[in-house]
């Protein structure tokens, strides 16, 4: 098969670079209520941050990709086994225990488990094909995503870290959509999680006490504070309602490079890490955040894109599960500083302060542009292939 060798996709490199010059303006304007006597002490580590995970982006172009597939599932056995670690030997810190000590730094292994399951769900979709399975075999392989999506679902859930644990799901349904499962076996599924959502407002309205059992302390502090932000101002929706606030005082145009009066005042706790998107409301308003948002539309268009001239299904797959993974993120943590979701402490692509995501995100770059570089043929709309 001839194949475009190195026809590489500056427009996702472009992209990158943008978010990164937003990251950096963000998160410095956003870090003064912390680091007063040294004010570029996190733009410099999210700089360094960004250097290595551009170093490892490239490392991951520039190899085939299709190799991963006879290490997928040492990969999400690696994944399983430092969860496994945090559980047991993890750094407690803010009320959850996610991180894990090495010595010189700690890593946040719920970052990396999102690659290795994508890669591992990827092998197992792709052994079925590209055609509409039967119902029985849509079963067993929707029970193997599942049995594969809930042991580090499961372990992630206990840190506790929500967050992330509903971005696996959100790796599993996305895959699951576009895989060749039947939708006899996809719609039931829709249908169990519109009503176990309608089941959970049905106890929340009516019977509160089973409601809060099915949560943590901590975790219906945020539910109460999202839920009535202004009620609970003083303290489960300080934060929030903080942040809504600074973002609706943006207006159009905003306050101006460091001229939030919100964010400089140090009202809105984790500015440079979940609530930036405060910091890019409050100080550049509505056309600051809507150019960001369009970064945002174009990197997913050109992931899309990227699937669809694929020329095997493994890449569609990973490609498709990294769209999961950012639009989602995007999606609940713009949604949560402005009140529509509730708060899970999930980061902002690339945008917020932390080295842990920030690298697991340009790694998943790094899968994409490889996919790209080596397609040649439209494979998602491609009929199979007959060999002869």
């Amino acid at each position: 098969m001839n194949r475009k060798k190195y026809n590489l996709d500056y427009s996702i490199i472009t992209i990158l670079f943008l978010l990164l010059l937003i990251s950096l303006i963000a998160i410095y304007s956003g870090s003064g209520q912390y680091a007063q006597s040294q004010p570029y002490y996190f733009v410099i580590r999210q700089g360094i941050w960004y250097f290595f995970g551009a170093l490892i982006m490239l490392a991951v172009i520039f190899f085939d990709y299709e190799l991963l597939k006879k290490q997928a599932f040492k990969l999400y056995a690696i994944g399983v086994f430092l969860l496994l670690g945090v559980h047991f030997f993890g750094v407690f810190r803010n009320g959850s225990q996610r991180w894990l000590n090495l010595g010189i730094f700690e890593i946040q292994p719920s970052e990396f488990i999102k690659i290795f399951l994508i890669i591992y769900l990827a092998v197992l979709l792709e052994k079925y094909g590209n055609r509409k399975l039967p119902l029985k075999k849509s079963i067993q392989l929707t029970l193997k995503v599942v049995a594969v999506t809930l042991i580090p679902f499961v372990f992630i859930f206990l840190q506790p870290d929500l967050g992330s644990a509903l971005i696996v799901l959100a790796i599993a349904f996305s895959m699951i959509i576009v895989s060749s499962i039947s939708v006899k076996v996809i719609l039931p599924v829709l249908f169990t999680i519109a009503a176990s959502i309608g089941g959970l407002i049905f106890l929340y309205s009516y019977n509160e006490d089973i409601f809060s059992r099915l949560f943590q302390s901590h975790q219906m502090d945020r539910i109460y504070g999202w839920l009535n932000p202004a009620e609970y101002a003083s303290d489960y929706g300080y934060q929030l309602q903080q942040a809504i606030m600074g973002i609706g005082s943006g207006q159009l145009s905003g306050a101006g490079f460091n001229q939030g009066m919100q964010i400089q005042n140090g009202n809105v706790p984790e500015a440079h890490t979940d609530f930036v998107f405060t910091v890019i409301g409050e100080e550049y308003g509505f056309i600051g955040a809507s150019i960001l948002i369009l970064l945002y539309f174009l990197l997913l268009y050109r992931i899309t894109k990227v699937a669809f001239e694929a020329d095997n299904l493994f890449g569609v797959y990973l490609c498709v599960g990294i769209i999961g993974i950012l639009a989602f993120q995007v999606f609940q943590n713009i949604a949560m500083t402005i009140g529509l979701m509730p708060i899970t402490g999930i980061t902002l692509p690339f945008i917020s302060y932390g080295g842990s995501s920030l690298i697991t995100n340009l790694i998943m770059m790094g899968l994409v542009i490889n996919v790209q570089i080596r397609s040649s043929n439209d494979y998602l709309f491609r009929k199979k292939a007959i060999s002869e």
